[in-house]
């Protein structure tokens, strides 16, 4: 017998790639669960099933760096609850120093929606009843009809998990100007922002050679970051989606300074910020 869940939730997270360095993304997870009948004639109770994943999901992936730690690309070493790593991809070296708890070491060589979901099965049944045998764990992407973008960021002053400095998310964006969606200004931003960190300027320590070096104390602890300035793109203000959305529309504004300009940003699925100017 087996029992499914589809879309339980998503995570919002941030991995390292050879190729693409640091990638913001956001996955659907969904699990399905085989086994024996209990005494109340299921598999496993659905209450218990999705407030077990969700939990595990949020402290496991969900606004977290994700780090394959069997890749060759890495370097990496943990004292005193800080981990230090060191990743070399094809735009260039990152570094980083955080807390251990904002990354998470995965088996492979590298994180693509399989590798990630094979590590997962194995954690996840640990969790489970013994009449659960096995599980199935899949991750898919937003079905997103238009342009979409991948950024990662931190947010220093957030109380949450959101302050980790590399953390990440798969997001859409609607433009309007005058009323009227303009999909070849969406097309522009997205591409623009394709595998982006969206930096803070006040959070920048460092600033030589090609590479940005990214700082700030939070309430979990001290961040670091450095990274290829080619893939950085700096603001003025906090990396919030409210400050990204104002931003998009600012600067849509002053290049149609005559038109009404409507910026809808989401980050991750189904949520974000409106500014209309």
């Amino acid at each position: 017998m087996q029992l499914f869940v589809d879309q339980l939730t998503n995570v919002d997270f941030s991995y390292l790639d050879e190729s693409r360095g640091l990638v913001g993304e956001t996955w659907l997870a969904n699990f399905a669960l085989e086994g024996e009948l209990d005494q109340q004639s299921m598999v496993c109770d659905f209450g218990i099933v999705k407030k077990t994943f969700r939990k595990w999901l949020d402290e496991t992936l969900d606004h977290k760096l994700l780090v394959p730690k069997h890749s060759a690309s890495l370097s990496i070493t943990t004292s005193n609850g800080t981990t230090q790593l060191t990743w070399q991809s094809v735009s260039g070296e990152i570094t980083m120093s955080a807390p251990e708890d904002a990354i998470t070491l995965v088996d492979g060589d590298c994180i693509t929606p399989e590798t990630l979901a094979a590590w997962c099965q194995h954690q996840a049944l640990q969790l489970m009843p013994k009449t659960v045998l096995n599980i199935d764990v899949s991750f898919e992407t937003e079905h997103i009809p238009g342009y979409f973008y991948q950024y990662s960021h931190g947010l220093k002053k957030h109380d949450g998990n959101c302050q980790r400095i590399a953390h990440g998310h798969r997001s859409t964006i609607n433009i309007c100007k005058n009323g009227r969606r303009d999909f070849e200004l969406e097309r522009a931003w997205c591409e623009k922002w394709r595998d982006i960190y969206i930096g803070t300027e006040e959070d920048i320590i460092d600033d030589i050679n090609g590479i940005y070096k990214f700082a700030y104390e939070a309430p979990q602890g001290r961040f670091e970051l450095s990274l290829p300035k080619n893939n950085c793109y700096i603001i003025q203000t906090d990396s919030t989606v409210e400050q990204i959305a104002q931003h998009i529309a600012q600067v849509l504004k002053s290049q149609f300074p005559e038109d009404a300009i409507q910026v809808k940003a989401f980050e991750g699925i189904g949520k974000g910020a409106l500014v209309s100017l």
